[in-house]
């Protein structure tokens, strides 16, 4: 539920009657709906969370991209006519993503934040783009603004002396992954893949940032906190099973795409049920074997999956559910 939203709440009455303050709380919604929650509560502790994670990591120009990303996508928003769309910050949680997303993965330059500016207002435009395609079948354009925008810029940077990659997976040609242990959870740090599975969404591994994302999801919608848990403990689990990199395991880069998946099935595109229950376990299972293909097909140009796993997921998973889905998001 968003307290924040009530009639008689007086934040509601300081945004609804201060343009800055409006603008602080559609920023805060927009960092808050990377996990489709429509709450400023959410997106303070979301974005604590990010400092908490990029500081402690020793990257801080994550969390200021996203405060960075997730300003500009709101502000070219502004420009746009869906004012409800805009109050509910669905303009910013792709720029905010934009955000963490480049600083990851190329130096932190001058042209690094040019570039997250850029990149942050051509995710709207992208977003607007893809829901007006997937708008026949009433699904939402989801995270995919981000990925395709951001994979462009990484792209860009083997071609651009001016854009230093720094973190970016070595091109590698596809080969088999060659496992053979008697005992499977031989080297799996359970805990830690399952929370590192939660701040991933945001490209951190911290244990801290992920009980205050949790604590945002459950001020916003308890059933999305229990989701995401949920999704990232059995995605770790199918991981385990089918034998991946153990690193990649513990580290969340399994289970990240597959929390997204587990909030979107699960609380906020169905009304959750022991039927949408299973439907939904099933979508985050599919969600760890996108994660493989995507990581596979990747390979060689040597740019990271994203989200995309979670986007092609749900996007196969919502469209023959439409007759059962709430409204969906811009």
């Amino acid at each position: 539920m968003d307290v924040a939203k009530a009639p008689g709440s007086t934040w509601t009455q300081l945004a609804n009657g201060n343009r800055g303050i409006e603008f602080i709380d559609v920023t805060l919604r927009g960092c808050a709906q990377v996990m489709f929650q429509n709450n400023p509560l959410t997106g303070l502790l979301f974005f604590a969370a990010i400092f908490v994670g990029a500081y402690a990591e020793g990257i801080p120009a994550v969390a200021w991209g996203c405060v960075l990303g997730t300003a500009v996508a709101t502000l070219a928003g502004l420009s746009l006519k869906d004012r409800a769309s805009w109050k509910a910050g669905l303009y910013g949680y792709n720029g905010c993503l934009v955000g963490a997303a480049l600083p990851t993965f190329l130096e932190v330059t001058p042209v690094l934040w040019l570039c997250i500016i850029l990149a942050s207002v051509v995710s709207v435009i992208v977003m607007l783009c893809i829901a007006d395609i997937l708008n026949t079948w009433k699904v939402a354009a989801l995270t995919a603004p981000f990925v395709l925008v951001t994979w462009m810029i990484l792209l860009a940077s083997y071609a651009f002396g001016g854009l230093t990659n720094t973190a970016l997976p070595v091109p590698n040609l596809p080969h088999d992954l060659v496992a053979h242990n008697s005992n499977l959870f031989d080297g799996i740090h359970l805990l830690d893949g399952v929370f590192n599975g939660i701040s991933e969404v945001f490209l951190i591994s911290t244990l801290i940032g992920s009980v205050l994302f949790l604590a945002g999801l459950a001020v916003s919608s308890l059933w999305a906190a229990v989701f995401a848990v949920c999704g990232s403990l059995l995605a770790v689990l199918t991981a385990t099973v089918l034998q991946a990199e153990h690193a990649s395991i513990n580290n969340g880069l399994y289970a990240f795409s597959a929390v997204l998946t587990a909030i979107a099935l699960g609380s906020t595109f169905n009304t959750p049920s022991w039927r949408v229950l299973i439907y939904t376990l099933i979508g985050v299972i599919f969600t760890v074997f996108v994660q493989g293909a995507l990581n596979t097909l990747l390979a060689p140009v040597g740019i990271p999956t994203l989200t995309m796993p979670f986007v092609l997921a749900s996007w196969l998973f919502l469209v023959p559910n439409k007759d059962v889905m709430p409204a969906h998001r811009q």
